[in-house]
């Protein structure tokens, strides 16, 4: 069996933001995101479901999963494979955007109700910390008074997360285990939840139409060549560095050498035929006699 690489944004809105994914929207985020609250969502509703036209162009850097849960929160998912420059800033603006855009003109400002930007990223972005979910909200910075918890961000980051098929202990290690993995599976795991085996259904290659394949594959391609291009990218800039630092520690070192053969004539010769005979300027030799 073949399976959709889930860690592309085609293959996840397939998954989750399908019309039959409600089950499975729902089972993923009360494991990701509810779970140790006392109250799990049981209903919800995908805002603009996945279709075949929601992909444009290879140029789209990014599809999200909108939904709306029953206490009217929305949570909007995305799956994000390549960082970019001010990634961090456009999660925050789009949690902010969706929470503003809630009330009309003259609306009260108690109607406006809490937004949830859980982004999945197949890279660290948090050194720092060593747990692979990160959540974020609104706190007094020295006391950790929390001040409103109507935005917050979570962070799912892949490469962190390290245990395998034997190793998942619950239902949360079990969907992060199935969005990293997905693709290289060749079986449906017969310990996964049932949701989670729906959603190998959803992703299994032989259910979907040429087209559907077609736009996987642009997409894995436009993926693989952005990687590719960052990579080069990292490696003439580790080659551009060591070059300078070559160069500059030659440089470094002959002008050493030669402070060192000024100092031995500084008794005998005057400063400015040691500065002939070492190529040091009259400035450093005089310098060097104080």
């Amino acid at each position: 069996m073949n399976f959709l690489d889930v860690k592309t944004d085609y293959a996840f809105k397939k998954v989750f933001g399908s019309e039959n994914s409600k089950a499975i929207l729902i089972s993923f985020l009360n494991a990701i995101v509810y779970e140790n609250a006392p109250h799990k969502i049981k209903d919800l509703t995908i805002v603009d479901p996945y279709n075949i036209p929601m992909i444009k162009g290879v140029k789209d850097t990014f599809v999200d999963v909108k939904a709306i849960l029953d206490d009217d929160s929305k949570v909007i998912i995305e799956m994000q494979v390549l960082n970019h420059k001010g990634f961090e800033k456009r999660v925050l603006y789009n949690a902010a955007k969706n929470y503003s855009i809630q009330l009309t003109r003259n609306e009260a400002y108690h109607l406006l109700n809490p937004v949830i930007a859980l982004s999945i990223v197949d890279f660290v972005m948090f050194e720092e910390s060593q747990n692979t979910i990160n959540s974020f909200k609104l706190i007094e910075k020295e006391q950790f008074i929390h001040y409103n918890d109507d935005i917050e961000l979570i962070f799912v980051e892949l490469p962190k997360f390290k245990k395998e098929l034997e190793e998942l202990n619950n239902i949360k290690d079990q969907w992060i285990y199935f969005v990293q993995n997905a693709g290289s599976l060749e079986y449906i795991p017969s310990n996964f939840d049932e949701t989670i085996k729906q959603a190998l259904e959803n992703a299994n290659e032989a259910n979907l139409t040429k087209d559907e394949l077609e736009a996987q594959y642009k997409r894995k391609e436009f993926i693989s060549i952005q990687k590719l291009a960052v990579l080069k990218a990292d490696e003439d800039g580790i080659e551009k560095g060591m070059e300078k630092g070559l160069q500059e520690g030659l440089e470094k070192g002959m002008e050493q050498k030669s402070i060192e053969i000024a100092k031995n004539l500084l008794d005998v010769l005057d400063n400015e035929t040691i500065s002939l005979k070492t190529g040091l300027s009259i400035t450093v030799i005089q310098d060097l006699r104080l």
